[in-house]
C-alpha cells in the first residue's frame, strides 16, 4: 500500500525528472500547438441537441466546427447507447454527413467508481467505439468524493482509472480524465487529489483533459501544470473567466485567461484535441460558439 510518505517520495522524483532538460521544455514551450482542428463540447448546446439533434449538429458545422465532443447520451438514461434519440451507429453516420468526427466522449461510470460494477462501463465503452471516438473521459468523480474526498479516496479512484482504462485499450481507448476544481484542494502536507490521480495511474494507459477555467478558477498556472508533468494532457476544455467574476463563464478571448500562453505550451502538454465548452450562455447559443470559434482560428492556431 502506497504511504504518504512514498507518494510525496514519487511526486518529488516525477517533479524532478520534469526539470531534467530545460533545454528541452524551453523548445516544447516556444513550438506551436500542434492541433489544427477545433472542437466543441456538445454539453454547451444541451438544450439545442434535446430539442432538435440534426438541425444543432449542422449548425454546429456551418460555423466552422470539425469535431464534436459527446457527453454520456440521454441524461439519467445511461442504459441506451446512444445519442439525443438516435443510435450510436445513426449519430456516427450523422457527424459523417456534416463532415464532423468525435474524437472523445464523456460518460458517466459514477456506478463503477462506487462500486467496482463495470456493465454500464462496458456499454458506455462499447457506444464510444461505435462512434469510433479515441479518448474515453470520467467527467468527474463521484459525489461523495467531490465534497469530502481524502487523500485516500483519490488513491482509489486512481486504481479503478487503470482499471478502467485496461477495459478501454480492448476496445482501441485510451482513458482520461476532466477535471473541475475540487481536485485541487490541499490535502494535507501540500499534496491534492489530482497531484494523487496523476501520479498513481498509468501514464501509458491514463490522460487528462484539463478544463483550463476550472484549473486557473482554483489558481492554477496550467504552463506549470505542463511542466511537472509534460505529456498527460491530452486535451483541453477552453471556456474564458470573468474579468471580474472568476465564476463566471465566457467566450474564449472576452476574458481574463492568457490563451495564447497556454497555447504556446501545448507541445509541452502532449495536447491531441481541443473543445470548446461553456457551461452557461448568456446570449444567444450560436453567437456565443462562433464567437469562441472565431478567436481560437484567429489567435490560438
Amino acid at each position: 500500500m502506497t504511504t504518504r510518505r512514498s507518494f510525496l517520495q514519487k511526486l518529488s522524483v516525477a517533479s524532478a525528472a520534469a526539470f531534467l532538460s530545460p533545454a528541452a521544455i524551453t523548445n516544447a514551450l516556444a513550438a506551436p500547438a500542434k492541433v489544427s482542428k477545433i472542437g466543441i463540447g456538445l454539453f454547451t448546446l444541451r438544450e439545442q441537441l434535446t430539442a432538435d439533434v440534426k438541425a444543432t449538429i449542422e449548425q454546429v458545422a456551418k460555423i466552422g466546427y470539425n469535431q464534436v465532443e459527446t457527453y454520456y447520451g440521454y441524461p439519467g438514461k445511461y442504459e441506451v447507447k446512444g445519442f439525443w434519440g438516435l443510435p450510436a451507429k445513426d449519430f456516427n453516420a450523422l457527424l459523417k454527413a456534416n463532415n464532423l468526427s468525435s474524437p472523445s466522449g464523456h460518460y458517466n461510470v459514477t456506478e463503477f467508481l462506487s462500486t467496482g460494477d463495470d456493465k454500464v462501463l462496458k456499454s458506455h465503452i462499447e457506444t464510444a467505439a461505435t462512434v469510433g471516438q479515441k479518448y474515453f473521459v470520467i467527467p468527474a468523480l463521484p459525489t461523495d468524493i467531490r465534497a469530502n474526498g481524502t487523500l485516500d479516496d483519490y488513491k482509489r479512484m486512481a486504481s479503478k482509472f487503470n482499471e478502467a482504462a485496461l477495459l478501454c485499450e480492448k476496445s482501441g481507448l485510451k482513458l482520461a480524465y476532466h477535471n473541475h476544481n475540487f481536485e485541487f484542494k490541499d490535502q494535507g502536507a501540500g499534496v491534492t487529489g489530482y497531484q494523487i490521480l496523476l501520479s498513481e495511474t498509468d501514464p501509458k494507459r491514463v490522460g487528462f483533459e484539463l478544463d483550463i477555467f476550472w484549473a486557473v478558477n482554483a489558481g492554477l498556472d496550467p504552463v506549470e501544470m505542463f511542466r511537472k508533468n509534460p505529456g498527460r494532457y491530452k486535451m483541453f476544455h477552453i471556456k474564458d473567466m470573468d474579468k471580474t467574476d472568476k465564476a463566471v463563464f465566457v467566450e474564449v478571448g472576452a476574458g481574463r485567461i492568457d490563451f495564447k500562453r497556454i497555447f504556446a505550451a501545448s507541445k509541452l502538454a502532449g495536447v491531441d484535441y481541443i473543445f470548446t465548452e461553456q457551461d452557461i450562455i448568456k446570449k444567444e447559443p450560436y453567437e456565443s460558439i462562433s464567437e469562441s470559434y472565431n478567436y481560437i482560428k484567429k489567435n490560438l492556431l
